[in-house]
């Protein structure tokens, strides 16, 4: 698969909310917090969906305490459960099914998640055995996708979570690497190795941290304007208020929208040309 059609695939992973049934709204789970201002159990529709599936506050989603609303994306696996997974039947239309649609929703998310990265490290240029390995994993996940809702719900995730991760460290010390050896003096990999770090409200206004390894970090209120990074690994880091106004994430590494969503920053901060600049962002 070439670069051009992996950055396609990895695009292509956004929520069309007119096909799908509000599954985002009815499927999950709300706690009241700084996030919401209910609590809702899953299975249940939020009080402001509406009957054609739209939200009746979508405008004012922060405003009204929804905050947790325009942060959430499902990277397109609203629409695929709705149209594919249930042939366009919604739970409104066939209460029946609601319960099994509900509990493949997030499963589907999941999967679209997988696919997003595995897609995206193909984007890079990494080794051809490298490139061979993710190819085969991004056909079985898309594969999956069409499967029926019964066999989505037996599925073991777990399997398909390791053996596409093994992957993604590989392209990712792959990218990095190659950074870094670009970098003035001798660098060793390992000094880039900050995984599950804590770094809560740390200040790094300014500096240079390209190809930083942040998978798991806590980066939650740390102050990254202007700062600079590129190729750096952001798996399943959490960026809650992160401020990166005016940061440089151009080829920053597997970052969501979600994480996006739930950081802070303005027309100054360069994204992935994957990644939407939210609304609520400061100009």
């Amino acid at each position: 698969m070439d670069n051009e059609t992996a950055r396609n695939i990895r695009g292509n992973l956004t929520a069309d909310c007119s096909k799908c049934f509000g599954l985002c709204c009815t499927a999950l789970t709300i706690v009241a917090s700084s996030d919401f201002p209910i609590n809702k159990q899953a299975g249940t529709p939020c009080m402001n969906l509406q009957s054609d599936y739209s939200c009746q506050i979508h405008s004012q989603l922060r405003d009204k305490g929804f905050k947790g609303c325009t942060v959430f994306d499902c990277l397109g696996a609203g629409q695929v459960v709705s149209q594919v997974t249930f042939n366009g039947e919604s739970w409104r239309e066939n209460p029946d099914i609601g319960k099994k649609m509900f509990r493949v929703f997030p499963i589907m998310e999941q999967i679209h998640e997988i696919i997003a990265y595995v897609a995206e490290a193909l984007s890079y240029d990494i080794p051809i055995d490298l490139a061979d390995k993710l190819g085969k994993q991004l056909t079985e996940l898309q594969a999956l996708t069409k499967l029926d809702a019964d066999n989505l719900l037996s599925l073991d995730l777990v399997m398909y979570r390791f053996s596409s991760n093994e992957l993604l460290t590989l392209a990712s010390d792959f990218v990095r690497r190659k950074t870094i050896n670009k970098m003035p003096g001798v660098r060793k990999i390992k000094e880039f190795d900050h995984q599950r770090a804590n770094w809560m409200g740390k200040k790094l206004k300014g500096k240079d941290l390209r190809a930083t390894d942040f998978r798991g970090a806590y980066l939650i209120a740390a102050d990254m304007r202007n700062t600079d990074l590129r190729a750096v690994d952001f798996i399943g880091a959490d960026l809650r208020d992160v401020n990166f106004c005016g940061a440089d994430l151009s080829t920053g590494m597997f970052l969501t929208q979600m994480q996006i969503n739930s950081a802070k920053g303005n027309v100054k901060t360069t994204l992935p040309s994957h990644i939407h600049r939210p609304s609520h962002w400061i100009n």
